[in-house]
């Protein structure tokens, strides 16, 4: 595979989180348990989405598919991050990190528009409750789900493009734990600053679009709850946004760091906030969206008694 400079070689080499030996087994330990609980988390809670009558609402939809998102995006990273920790093995193909960044920027971009549809599904149901079953159909919501996926791919081919388009030279080590496109793109032979500024732009207008548009449906959520005059009412409707709420503060938080900053601005901090959201955030979500949630333990609940 001629990649440009002087000579051909076919794989890069992630340095990953550590080069400190005695710590890859502690490290091994913790984010092998943190994937097999964001497995075991959101799988479970697809399936009950799927087998639960009660869950069978718009919100508990683009839940299951906000959980199928977690799981993916987080299968491309982990298991590669965790025998990189094990066995010392830090290369990979040209092919597997092209790969690995395309489908992992695919899916996260589908979270971002995904989160976007749930607001405006909360937003559908407090604002305007009479006409909430008119409007959010099984087919709209199949449609914002599929507009999300098509999005994401279209923005995914962009980005990779962009990413992986020039040429590389020198030795192709990748300073992070999987392949991203800043430290992928100090790597580049030929002048990289268009594309970054292209990356960029991709990454704030989906960033930027799809939070402004959580910003909006909460402004007019907030609006409606104020009006509300019973205090149970308010109460009961600020739970049902409140585990949305925090899901997109812990992911969006994270996200607009990595991704909306100047490419000067990156540096070791990149790795610790990659690992929240790539890792951390996939098992939070479960957790977040199930224990203070009542239709969700009673689901669970009726699931157990009926085992």
């Amino acid at each position: 595979l001629a990649m440009g400079g002087n000579y051909t070689q076919p794989k890069f080499i992630l340095l990953g989180i550590t080069d400190t030996p005695w710590a890859r087994a502690p490290l091994f330990g913790l984010f092998l348990l943190i994937y097999i609980i964001t497995l075991v988390g959101n799988t479970g809670l697809m399936v009950l989405v799927w087998v639960a009558p009660s869950l069978h609402t718009p919100m508990y939809f683009f839940l299951a598919h906000l959980s199928l998102a977690d799981v993916c995006y987080s299968t491309i990273i982990s298991p590669k991050m965790l025998t990189d920790l094990l066995f010392g093995d830090k290369t990979i193909s040209w092919a597997g990190c092209a790969a690995q960044f395309h489908l992992f920027a695919l899916f996260v971009t589908a979270e971002c528009h995904l989160l976007a549809a749930m607001a405006y599904d909360r937003h559908m149901a407090i604002c305007h409750p009479l006409r909430y079953v008119l409007l959010v159909t099984p087919r709209a919501c199949w449609h914002l789900v599929a507009c999300s996926y098509l999005v994401a791919s279209l923005s995914a081919l962009l980005y990779t493009g962009c990413t992986f388009g020039g040429s590389f030279c020198g030795p192709r080590r990748v300073d992070h734990f999987f392949c991203d496109a800043s430290p992928v793109l100090r790597l580049a032979c030929s002048a990289a600053r268009g594309r970054e500024l292209a990356i960029f732009g991709l990454a704030a207008a989906n960033g930027l679009g799809t939070g402004a548009a959580v910003l909006l449906s909460y402004g007019r959520i907030l609006r409606a709850l104020l009006g509300m005059r019973s205090a149970p009412s308010r109460a009961r409707a600020f739970r049902t946004c409140a585990s949305h709420l925090a899901s997109v503060s812990v992911f969006y938080g994270t996200l607009f760091f990595m991704y909306l900053q100047p490419a000067s601005w990156h540096g070791g901090r990149d790795k610790v906030a990659s690992v929240f959201y790539t890792v951390v955030s996939p098992m939070l979500n479960p957790f977040i969206y199930s224990l203070r949630n009542t239709e969700v333990k009673a689901a669970l609940g009726k699931c157990r008694r009926r085992m």
